[in-house]
């Protein structure tokens, strides 16, 4: 999606209501900023306050999310289109939150290991050194549940036996759940199968 061509859209379809920044904020309940970072194309509405912008602009969520008017011989041209690409934004933000996991825990246990080798090398035995390992342990496993957070997010897990994709229904129940890597033995809701479910990055 071009954020610039969408912000542009907004501040036209706003202008043509005669409505200032101000105005259209007080409309939705949010500051002037955050109408003004639309329109230079910094961000999006949120997911629930984009069909009250509609509502107001009179304009079609598809119209809004493509940044132009659509007549209806192109609506289902740009609605594929419209699909299409918010399936690819899905996938490419997939692989960063599972890159962003990836590196660190990576950096986590490097520096768990370090401070370890550290602490053992230039402290002797102690109170200082058993609380700088249980500090050091505290913060791995911070990291490693917030790895496993992001990596739950990212994406699905494909059920080996019907290739149903989904998500696990909460974090603890892809915590207990055996592992190798990204792969978890997962109970599948759509055959009630438990097989070994592997992570992928889109539903297609």
């Amino acid at each position: 999606m071009d954020l610039i061509k969408i912000g542009k859209f907004i501040a036209n379809c706003r202008k043509d209501k005669n409505l200032t920044q101000e105005q259209l904020a007080e409309k939705l309940y949010v500051t002037d900023r955050a109408v003004s970072k639309w329109e230079r194309g910094l961000s999006l509405p949120d997911a629930g306050k984009m069909l009250d912008l509609c509502g107001i602009l009179d304009i079609k969520v598809n119209e809004l999310l493509t940044g132009e008017k659509i007549d209806m011989e192109n609506m289902n041209k740009k609605s594929e289109e419209l699909l299409v690409e918010m399936a690819r934004q899905e996938q490419i933000n997939n692989k960063k939150l599972l890159t962003s996991m990836y590196v660190m825990v990576a950096s986590a246990i490097l520096f768990y290991v370090g401070i370890i080798l550290l602490a053992c090398v230039t402290l002797k035995q102690g109170p200082i050194l058993a609380a700088i390992i249980c500090a050091a342990t505290v913060v791995l496993v911070f990291v490693g549940f917030y790895g496993l957070k992001l990596e739950v997010d990212a994406g699905y897990y494909e059920c080996e036996k019907c290739h149903h994709k989904f998500v696990p229904k909460n974090y603890f129940t892809a915590l207990i759940a055996p592992h190798m890597n990204t792969t978890r033995y997962l109970k599948c809701p759509e055959c009630n199968k438990r097989s070994w479910a592997k992570k992928v990055m889109s539903k297609d």
